[in-house]
C-alpha cells in the first residue's frame, strides 16, 4: 500500500467527526424549537375552513361587521334549588368585574340571562382576540374572577370561548409531556432490542436533532404565515419525527452489524451497509413526503398544513438518518454495540431464529399462508360501515372532565336557545325581513331572539334600534333551540341555507354550526381527491423502485386491506370497548395517509431486500433469505413506531387518541401480518411472476449453499442449489 493511500485511511475519521460536529454545534440549537412551536399554532375550526366556504365567508364579513375578531365564552352560574336574589346582585357584580379582564369586549359583554327554571343563569362574554395564547390567558383570568364563589354556587366558564380555551390548555401537553413519553417509550424498546447500553442512545440522539431541525423550519414557515400549523398536526409531527428516525436507524444499524460480521474495517462495512440501506430508507422517506404532500389537495387547511409539517418531519428523519448517524456509528465502530459487538468473522444468526422459522413456514405453505390471512383482513374490513362519523360535539372531545364541558350540561338543563353560539346570517339590506320571517318561523330557531346586529346610536321606528348595515348588508344573529354542535342543529342549518338561498342567492348562513357542517361536507370531498392521488404516487415510487407493474399492485392492495381491517377492528373497539362517541370523518382519513404511507414503508424494506437476493439467487430463495433477514429489524420498526404513536394518546383529546389506536394497531398489524405473511407468501407463490415485466421475470432459482442450509431448502423446493 503507498503512502498517500495509507495517509487517506488513517484519516477516514475526520468526516465523520466533521458531520457529528456540524450536528452538534448547528443542530443542537434548533432543539429549541420545538418547545416554541405551540406559540405560532392556530386551532379554531373556522381556521381550518377553506376561503370559499360560506361559513368563512360569513365569519369574515361578521369581523368586518364588528371591525374586529371576537369568540363568545359562555359563563354560568347554577344553584340546587333555584338562585336566590342574593346570587343575583353576586352574578351581576362578577359580570361587572369580568368586563375588566384583558381582551374582553366589554360593550359587547350580555346578561346576566337568568333561565325559565331559577336555577341558572348565564352571561356571554365576547373574547376579542384570534391569538390563542391571548384567549386562554382572558379565559383563566375569566375563571379567576369566579374561584371564590358562595357555598352552593356553581360558576363554570363555557362556549365557544371556554371550549377552545381548554382545548389549548389540552394540547400545551404535547410540547413536554408527549415527546418526553415517546423518547422514553423508544429508549426502553431499543433497549430490550439492541441490549447496549450505548446504541440506544446514539439512535435516540439522532431522532431527537432531526426533530429540531424540522421545528426549525416548520417554525420559520408558520411565524411567516407560510405554514398552517395547530396542536394536532404539532404532536402527529413529534410522533413522526421521532418514529420514522429510529426506523431508518434501525435499518441503517441493522445492515452495519451484518456487514461488520463479514468485513473487517469498520469504514468498509458502513460503506457497504450505506450502500445497502440507501434505496430502501430514500425510497421510503420519498413515499412517505409525496404521500402525505398530497395532502395539498385538500380544501381544509388543517389538513393542507398537516401535510407539509409531516413530510418536513420526514425529510429531517431521513437526512438525520443518512448523515448524522452513519457518523457516529463508524466513529464508534463495533463498541457501539457492546457488549455484543460482531466481532469479524462470526456467524450470521438472523435466519436461526424465529424469522428463520417463518420464513420456512412460507416456503411449505405459501398459498395456504397468504388465503388464510387475506380472508381474516377481508372479513375484519367488513366492519368498516360500522364506524361511526356523526358529528361529534366539541364538549364530547375531551377524554378527561373539563369546566367547558360541564357548563355545557348546565346550558343544556336549563335552557332552550344556545345563546353563545347563535346562526349568523349576512344578507342584503332589502332582503331584511323576508330573512326575519325565514329565521322566525322555523322550529328550530328561538324566534324571540332573532335580531339584526344593531347600530350603535342609531335608532328605528317605535324606538327599536336601527340594524347596522355595511356595504349594503345586514348581519342577523338567530339563537339554536337545540346545542349548537348536534345533529337537530345542523338539520336546522342545512335547511336554512335551503329555504334563505330561495330569498336570496346573496344570503350566507355562519356560525358554529355552519363551521361543523362545512368541515364534514369538506372532510368528505377531501376523502375523494386525496386517497386516489395517493395510491397513484405510492404505485409509481414503487413501480420505479421494484422495476416491477405486479409487485407494487400487490403491495398496494396488501396495504389497503390492511388499513379496511384495522378500520374495521377499530369502529368495533370504538364503539363497544372504549364507548367513544364517534369519529370525526377526517381521522379516516389522517389513518389512511399514515397507515398506507408508512405502512408501505415494510415492504419497501422488505421487497428490496428480496429483490437484492433475488438477483442472485432466484426469486424463491431470495423472498426467503429476505423475510428471515430482515424480520427482526422491521418487526423493531414497527413496534417502535407503533408505540411512539400509542403516546398520542397522552394527549386527552377524542381524534388525537383515534388516531394514535389507528395508526398504531395498523402498523403491527402491518408488521405482524401483511409484511410477515401475506406480501412474502404471495410473493413466493407467483415466484419469478412477481417481478412482470422486468428481466427478474424470467430469473431461475439458483439458491446459494448458506442459504439452502440455512432455510433447509432443496430440490423438493424446486429449488436449484448452486
Amino acid at each position: 500500500m503507498s503512502t498517500a493511500s495509507h495517509i487517506r485511511r488513517s484519516r477516514r475519521w475526520v468526516l465523520p467527526l466533521v458531520v457529528v460536529l456540524a450536528w452538534l454545534f448547528i443542530g443542537g440549537p434548533l432543539g429549541s424549537f420545538a418547545g416554541q412551536l405551540s406559540t405560532v399554532q392556530e386551532n379554531d375550526n373556522a381556521a381550518f375552513l377553506p376561503q370559499s366556504a360560506e361559513s368563512t365567508i360569513a365569519q369574515e364579513r361578521l369581523t368586518e361587521f364588528a371591525g374586529d375578531e371576537s369568540v363568545p365564552a359562555t359563563v354560568v352560574f347554577e344553584r340546587e334549588g333555584g338562585l336566590t336574589e342574593d346570587d343575583l346582585t353576586l352574578i351581576g357584580q362578577y359580570a361587572d368585574d369580568m368586563r375588566e379582564v384583558d381582551n374582553v369586549d366589554a360593550a359587547g359583554v350580555q346578561g346576566p340571562v337568568p333561565s325559565e327554571d331559577g336555577a341558572a343563569a348565564q352571561v356571554v362574554v365576547p373574547i376579542a382576540t384570534s391569538d390563542g395564547e391571548e384567549l386562554q390567558v382572558a379565559v383563566d383570568d375569566l375563571r379567576l374572577v369566579l374561584e371564590d364563589t358562595p357555598d352552593g354556587l356553581t360558576a363554570l366558564v363555557g362556549g365557544p370561548g371556554g371550549v377552545l380555551g381548554d382545548f389549548i390548555e389540552a394540547f400545551g401537553a404535547i410540547d413536554g409531556l408527549l415527546l418526553g413519553v415517546a423518547l422514553l417509550v423508544v429508549l426502553f424498546i431499543l433497549l430490550v432490542v439492541y441490549r447496549s447500553p450505548v446504541l440506544p442512545f446514539v439512535v435516540l440522539f439522532s431522532a431527537v436533532l432531526a426533530l429540531g431541525l424540522a421545528s426549525a423550519v416548520i417554525y420559520g414557515l408558520a411565524k411567516n404565515d407560510l405554514l398552517d400549523l395547530n396542536g394536532q398536526s404539532q404532536g402527529i409531527l413529534f410522533i413522526l419525527a421521532v418514529g420514522a428516525a429510529t426506523d431508518y436507524s434501525l435499518l441503517i444499524v441493522a445492515r452495519y452489524r451484518e456487514e461488520l460480521r463479514d468485513t473487517e474495517s469498520k469504514y468498509d462495512a458502513m460503506r457497504k451497509a450505506y450502500r445497502g440501506a440507501f434505496e430502501p430508507i430514500v425510497a421510503s422517506g420519498l413515499t412517505v413526503i409525496l404521500g402525505l404532500l398530497c395532502l395539498l389537495l385538500s380544501d381544509l387547511s388543517s389538513l393542507q398544513g398537516l401535510g407539509p409539517v409531516g413530510a418536513i418531519g420526514i425529510a429531517g428523519a431521513m437526512f438525520a438518518s443518512l448523515t448524522l448517524l452513519p457518523s457516529a456509528l463508524v466513529l464508534l465502530g463495533r463498541r457501539a454495540f457492546w457488549p455484543y459487538r460482531p466481532s469479524y468473522g462470526s456467524e450470521h444468526t438472523d435466519a436461526k431464529g424465529i424469522w428463520g422459522r417463518v420464513a420456512r413456514l412460507v416456503g411449505r405453505r405459501a398459498r395456504a399462508v397468504w388465503v388464510t390471512t387475506f380472508l381474516l383482513l377481508a372479513i375484519a374490513a367488513a366492519f368498516v360501515p360500522t364506524l361511526d362519523e356523526d358529528p361529534v360535539p366539541q364538549t364530547e372531545l375531551f377524554l378527561t372532565q373539563v369546566d367547558s364541558v360541564d357548563a355545557q350540561e348546565i346550558l343544556d338543563a336549563h335552557f332552550d336557545a344556545d345563546q353563545s353560539s347563535p346562526v349568523h346570517v349576512v344578507t342584503p339590506e332589502d332582503q331584511l325581513d323576508a330573512t326575519l320571517e325565514v329565521l322566525r318561523d322555523h322550529p328550530g330557531i328561538a324566534a324571540e331572539g332573532v335580531a339584526p346586529l344593531p347600530d350603535v346610536g342609531g335608532e328605528g321606528a317605535a324606538g327599536v334600534p336601527a340594524p347596522r348595515v355595511v356595504d349594503g348588508e345586514v348581519i342577523v344573529f338567530a339563537p339554536l333551540t337545540d346545542p349548537a354542535e348536534s345533529a337537530a342543529a345542523t338539520a336546522t342549518v342545512r335547511d336554512l341555507r335551503t329555504d334563505l338561498d330561495e330569498v336570496s342567492e346573496d344570503v350566507v348562513v355562519g356560525g358554529q354550526t355552519a363551521i361543523l357542517i362545512d368541515t364534514r361536507d369538506t372532510t368528505s370531498r377531501d376523502r375523494a381527491v386525496v386517497i386516489p392521488a395517493i395510491l397513484a404516487v405510492i404505485f409509481v415510487v414503487l413501480a420505479l423502485l421494484l422495476r416491477s407493474l405486479l409487485a407494487p399492485a400487490l403491495l398496494l392492495v396488501a396495504n389497503v386491506l390492511s388499513f379496511g381491517a384495522t378500520l374495521g377492528i377499530s369502529a368495533l373497539l370504538f364503539k363497544y370497548v372504549f364507548d367513544f362517541p364517534a369519529s370525526d370523518p377526517s381521522t379516516s382519513l389522517i389513518g389512511f395517509v399514515f397507515l398506507v404511507a408508512l405502512g408501505i414503508d415494510y415492504s419497501i424494506f422488505l421487497m428490496t431486500r428480496v429483490r437484492e437476493e433475488s438477483i442472485k439467487q432466484g426469486t424463491h430463495p431470495g423472498v426467503l433469505k429476505g423475510l428471515s433477514v430482515t424480520g427482526g429489524v422491521i418487526t423493531s420498526a414497527g413496534v417502535v413506531l407503533a408505540a411512539t404513536f400509542a403516546a398520542l394518546s397522552v394527549v386527552p383529546i377524542l381524534f388525537l387518541a383515534q388516531i394514535a389506536f389507528i395508526v398504531a394497531f395498523g402498523v403491527l398489524l402491518d408488521t405482524l401480518v401483511v409484511r410477515s405473511l401475506l406480501v412474502p407468501a404471495l410473493s413466493y407463490d407467483l415466484g419469478p411472476r412477481v417481478w412482470w415485466p422486468s428481466r427478474l421475470w424470467h430469473t431461475p432459482d439458483h439458491a446459494d449453499p448458506e442459504t439452502a442450509e440455512m432455510l433447509h431448502l432443496g430440490r423438493e423446493d424446486g429449488v436449484k442449489v448452486d
